[in-house]
C-alpha cells in the first residue's frame, strides 16, 4: 500500500499550454510601494501567491499566509520565491512581509491588472453587443469607530466576469467614480446597465463618446424626464415581450413595451421602455405590481424585445454572481480587515478567483474552491504560473 501511495504522489498533473496567459506578467505593471532596499521578494511573486491561495479558498489574510507557508518547495520555485544558491532551499516570506505589502498596495492598479488578465484569458466574445453591469458594494466589516466602511463600484460582464473595480472616495457617493471605473475598459460594442443613480447626463454623454450604448432607469431624481416617459400612452403601445416564470415559491410575469422618440432630454436617447412586473408569493398569497421606466440609446429595431428584457433583468446578475458570492462563499461581510488598503485588495483577489473559476466553466464557486484546494497545481495552473 505505501508503494501505491508513493506512485500516486508522483503522478504528474496536466501540464498547461506553453502560451497560457500568466498573471505574473500583469502584476509586473503594478507599482511596488516598498523601498528598493527592502525588496527581497518580487511583488508579482507575493501577490500571485496570495491570489493562488484565494483560488484555493483562503478567506482571510491569516488563511493566505498559512497557505503560502504550507506550499511545497517546487511550488515556491514556480511562484518565483528566491532560492539559496548554496543549499538549494527556497525562502518563504514571513506573514508580516506579505501583510506590509498588501497594506500599501495600490488597489486601483491591482484591479486594472486583474481586469486585464481576465480579459486576456477569456474566450473571445461572439458577434453582437456585450452587456456590462455597474453597481456598488459596501465592505461592511471594514468600518471602524473613526472611519466608514469601504465602498467599491464594480463593473461586471453579465456572464459573471468582473471587468474592473474602483473605490468610492470617502465622504462622497459613487457618481464621481463612474467614469474612472470605465476609463480602462474597452466599451466598443457594449451596453451598460446601472441603477437610477447613474442616470446622469454626463454619464450618458461619456458612454456614447466611448462607443457604448446604455439602458438607464428613470426615476424621480429626473422629474421632468420621468414625468414625460411615465405619461406616454402605454395602454395603446404594442407589447414587445412577455415572460412568465415560476420559481422560489413565487410566480412572476414581466411585460415590456418600447416607444421610439425623435428627441428626449437625455444624450442620444432613442427609446423609452416600460417594464411591468407582477409577482405573486405562494407562501403569503400577496400580489405585488411594479412599473419601471427606462431609456436607451439603442435605436428601434436594433435588438429584440426579448434581448432588452434579458439585459434589464440581467443587470442584477452582478448581485447574484459577484457580490452575493463574495458575501456567502468568502464571508466578506464577516471580515474585520480594515487596515490600510487591505479591504480593497482582498475584494480584488476574490473578484479574481470568481472570474477565473467562472471562465473555467464552474457554476458553483464553492465547489470550484474545494476542487482547487485538493491539488497545489490547480490554482497555479489556472493563473498561468508554470515552471
Amino acid at each position: 500500500m505505501p508503494t501505491v501511495l508513493a506512485q500516486l504522489g508522483q503522478t504528474p498533473a496536466p501540464v498547461p499550454l506553453a502560451d497560457a496567459v500568466a498573471l505574473s506578467a500583469f502584476l509586473d505593471l503594478v507599482p511596488d510601494p516598498r523601498d528598493v532596499r527592502g525588496r527581497r521578494y518580487r511583488l508579482s511573486a507575493l501577490v500571485a501567491a496570495a491570489a493562488a491561495s484565494v483560488l484555493a479558498g483562503a478567506r482571510s489574510l491569516t488563511a493566505i499566509t498559512e497557505w503560502i507557508g504550507d506550499v511545497p518547495a517546487w511550488a515556491c520555485r514556480v511562484l518565483g520565491f528566491p532560492t539559496d544558491p548554496f543549499s538549494g532551499t527556497v525562502s518563504v516570506p514571513h506573514p508580516h512581509t506579505l501583510r506590509r505589502l498588501l497594506v500599501q498596495l495600490d488597489g486601483d492598479a491591482l484591479d486594472r491588472a486583474i481586469g486585464a488578465f481576465l480579459t486576456a484569458r477569456a474566450t473571445p466574445a461572439g458577434p453582437g453587443l456585450r452587456a456590462i453591469a455597474a453597481d456598488r458594494k459596501a465592505l461592511r466589516g471594514s468600518r471602524t469607530r473613526v472611519t466608514g466602511h469601504v465602498t467599491l463600484l464594480a463593473a461586471m460582464d453579465h456572464t459573471g466576469h468582473a471587468d474592473t473595480q474602483r473605490q468610492v472616495a470617502d465622504k462622497s457617493n459613487e457618481i464621481p467614480a463612474f467614469r474612472p471605473l470605465l476609463d480602462s475598459a474597452d466599451l466598443t460594442g457594449t451596453v451598460i446597465t446601472a441603477d437610477a443613480l447613474h442616470t446622469q447626463h454626463a454619464h450618458g454623454s461619456y458612454l456614447r463618446e466611448r462607443g457604448a450604448h446604455y439602458i438607464a432607469p428613470v426615476k424621480a431624481n429626473h422629474p421632468g424626464l420621468f414625468d414625460r416617459v411615465r405619461r406616454l400612452p402605454w395602454r395603446e403601445i404594442t407589447l414587445d415581450h412577455h415572460d412568465r416564470t415560476r420559481a422560489h415559491h413565487r410566480l412572476e410575469i414581466r411585460r415590456l413595451q418600447t416607444a421610439a422618440f425623435a428627441y428626449l432630454a437625455y444624450p442620444d436617447a432613442r427609446q423609452a421602455l416600460q417594464v411591468v412586473r407582477w409577482r405573486k408569493d405562494f407562501t403569503s398569497g400577496k400580489l405585488a405590481i411594479e412599473r419601471v421606466y427606462l431609456i436607451t440609446s439603442l435605436p428601434p429595431g436594433a435588438v429584440t424585445g426579448a434581448q432588452l428584457a434579458d439585459w434589464i433583468r440581467g443587470h442584477w446578475k452582478i448581485e447574484n454572481l459577484l457580490h452575493h458570492v463574495r458575501d456567502r462563499t468568502f464571508r466578506e461581510d464577516d471580515s474585520k480587515i480594515h487596515v490600510g488598503h487591505l479591504p480593497r485588495i482582498m475584494a480584488g483577489l476574490r473578484d479574481l478567483a470568481i472570474g477565473v473559476h467562472r471562465q473555467d466553466g464552474h457554476t458553483s464557486i464553492a465547489a470550484a474552491l474545494r476542487h482547487s484546494a485538493r491539488d497545489w497545481r490547480r490554482p497555479l495552473t489556472a493563473l498561468g504560473i508554470t515552471g
